[in-house]
């Protein structure tokens, strides 16, 4: 079970995720690059999904037989890697769960929305690290961003070089949907109202998914993640056939 975080996370936004998971299964995560101790290959630029997506692959590879199945939870722009690695590696991966994957340009309104992230990013250039994720705010509904666990302070790399390039990278859909029936587009159940959570609601529509809620908001799975991993293992034993409905009957 591959675990792609995404933002200006690592590794160890999955630590009490992957404790519970690993009682029944071989977990997998790692720093995306330019992240913690995720090194990049010369000096910081502006991220791109299909190069973690390599990565991912890289790492899936060095870790795995040829024929060992993977299984993929990837949230926010790791959601969108996961999503690459899908249509990338079809033969190893299995199943992918992409929680509130941030591809603005799949909204009718997606100009209005990317040029709020390219404020942003020139928030941060002017005013600094700050100001800029008081504007990003807005996205969580005018709430705070959630703080999350991560070995080094990524805070002012993602303004930099993450949050512009991610929120505009739009899928393949015609090439998505030839494994639709491999793909689980997710979201959380207290974040169904926010922005962050919109483009969820068009890539499962799209792809004629029904789109699977799990505990909490954006970072659910951080912060309950005895619930969350007992979600993900209920989606993926799902993968067969069909998703298990959301048991709260919250749906879309």
């Amino acid at each position: 079970m591959l675990l792609i975080a995404g933002g200006n996370s690592d590794a160890a936004v999955f630590k009490r995720l992957a404790a519970v998971l690993a009682a029944d299964h071989r977990v997998v995560t790692y720093d995306p690059r330019g992240n913690s101790r995720g090194l990049l290959d010369g000096p910081p630029r502006d991220q791109r999904i299909e190069e973690h997506a390599d990565d991912a692959y890289r790492l899936l590879d060095h870790l795995t037989g040829p024929d060992e199945p993977a299984h993929v939870f990837g949230r926010c722009s790791g959601g969108l890697v996961a999503l690459e690695l899908a249509v990338r590696d079809q033969d190893r991966v299995r199943l992918t769960i992409a929680h509130e994957p941030p591809a603005m340009g799949l909204l009718p309104n997606a100009e209005d929305h990317l040029a709020f992230f390219d404020d942003v990013h020139e928030t941060f250039r002017r005013e600094g690290v700050a100001a800029a994720l008081r504007k990003l705010r807005l996205v969580f509904e005018d709430g705070p961003a959630p703080t999350l666990p991560e070995a080094h302070d990524n805070t002012a790399f993602f303004p930099a070089h993450t949050v512009r390039p991610v929120t505009r990278f739009v899928p393949d859909l015609t090439t998505l949907a030839t494994v639709a029936d491999r793909i689980v587009v997710a979201g959380g159940r207290d974040s169904r109202t926010h922005t962050v959570h919109r483009p969820a609601v068009a890539l499962a529509e799209w792809l004629g998914r029904e789109r699977v809620l799990f505990p909490g908001g954006h970072v659910g799975y951080a912060r309950y993640p005895v619930e969350s991993a007992r979600r993900l293992v209920e989606v993926f034993a799902a993968s067969s056939g069909a998703v298990t409905p959301d048991r709260t009957g919250a749906g879309r």
